[in-house]
């Protein structure tokens, strides 16, 4: 699948300027970033998945999914994204873009989307080891003076 799929939504330079953000995000972040812009077929958020679950490595991919005549946006994370970003995040960006969308500009959407799930990424604490996570609430249970 393309990075960016739309047909003739997207002038040439549209299509420049979503690439450029998804390189961006794509180096800030270490995820990989798809983009669908076009028709779903039945299921919006069975479409995305399946579309996602196709992606090189789904692990690390965040598949965004807009569906503009039927008005739909689904995003789909992988396993590595949501260890660093999580459903909550993901719906805040989801808000930027449908601002965005509203005022007519899918570009400008998409790209706030792509970069703000990339920032969220990018500045997410490292996971600590299941040790020292057990250690840490062990010392908070248990406090020495």
């Amino acid at each position: 699948m393309a990075q960016v799929a739309g047909g003739d939504r997207f002038t040439t330079q549209d299509k420049r300027l979503i690439d450029g953000t998804i390189r961006s995000a794509e180096q800030l972040s270490r995820f990989e970033f798809s983009v669908y812009v076009g028709p779903t077929h039945g299921d919006p958020r069975a479409y995305a998945t399946q579309l996602h679950n196709s992606l090189t490595v789904p692990a690390k991919s965040v598949l965004i999914m807009v569906d503009p005549e039927q008005k739909v946006l689904e995003i789909v994370t992988g396993g590595r994204v949501r260890a660093k970003v999580d459903d909550g995040q993901v719906l805040a960006a989801v808000g930027s873009m449908i601002e965005s969308f509203r005022a007519d500009d899918l570009v400008g959407g998409i790209n706030h989307g792509v970069a703000r799930i990339a920032e969220l990424g990018a500045n997410a604490k490292p996971a600590l080891p299941v040790q020292a996570e057990n250690q840490a609430e062990n010392k908070a249970e248990h406090p020495t003076d």
